[in-house]
């Protein structure tokens, strides 16, 4: 692992649910999503062979990118949406990936990646990559639940985990992986007015897919698309 250079930084500390790491938390809005969460997230992930898996994915809106995601054997990795309580309400932590990496540079995403052969777990492959990118511990973070897993057109099988940090969780940057990391909240995710259909070539063709923009940030592709599956989840039959 690559040596974390950058200086930790605190989160605040929010007046209810006891998360690990921190004083007791709570408000409504919390409140609420935990039940949601409860209710409503996978208790456990399919695996990538399960009949019950169904993963979404970029062909919601492409179907036709399906064929060629399947057209061997998917690359298996994992996610963690970091759910964050703050005074404010609920939020969700992003990365900005490094704008030197080879694959998807600059772009918005969830901690994450493959799954190693050491991996007992789709949980334990999500917390170890978020140690390693942004320094959290991993008994800072409650699980909560999975969401559908999402299939890339290009050919990776991510199995979201979703988290709740304890607020005062201190961040430790891997500048080699990550240049920032901040906070949306969470009400702004679940709004779909703030999601929009948007497209650019991709191999000679024109492809939709979900974006995000949040004031300068614009998360789109593959993290959009698991906010929406995470919307889906979340929302109520008549939203």
């Amino acid at each position: 692992m690559t040596d974390l250079a950058a200086p930790q930084v605190p989160g605040p500390q929010v007046p209810g649910t006891q998360v690990p790491g921190s004083h007791v938390l709570g408000s409504s809005a919390l409140d609420a999503f935990l039940a949601r969460a409860r209710d409503r997230l996978r208790s456990a992930p399919p695996g990538p062979h399960d009949d019950t898996s169904n993963p979404r994915g970029d062909h919601d809106l492409e179907p036709d990118v399906l064929e060629a995601a399947l057209s061997r054997p998917p690359r298996l990795a994992a996610v963690l949406v970091p759910v964050v309580p703050r005074a404010a309400g609920v939020a969700v932590l992003f990365t900005l990936r490094a704008a030197h990496l080879r694959d998807h540079s600059g772009q918005i995403a969830f901690p994450g990646g493959k799954i190693d052969p050491g991996d007992p777990s789709p949980l334990a492959a999500a917390l170890r990559e978020a140690h390693e990118e942004i320094g959290l511990d991993p008994a800072a973070v409650t699980p909560l639940g999975y969401l559908d897993p999402y299939l890339s057109g290009t050919g990776f099988l991510v199995t979201p985990v979703v988290g709740l940090v304890a607020p005062d969780a201190a961040l430790r940057l891997n500048p080699q992986e990550v240049a920032e990391a901040f906070e949306v909240p969470l009400d702004f995710l679940m709004n779909v007015a703030n999601h929009a259909l948007h497209s650019r070539e991709w191999r000679g063709r024109q492809r939709r897919y979900y974006a995000i923009p949040f004031g300068e940030r614009y998360i789109w592709g593959v993290t959009a698309g698991i906010v929406r599956n995470l919307y889906d989840r979340l929302r109520d039959a008549d939203e």
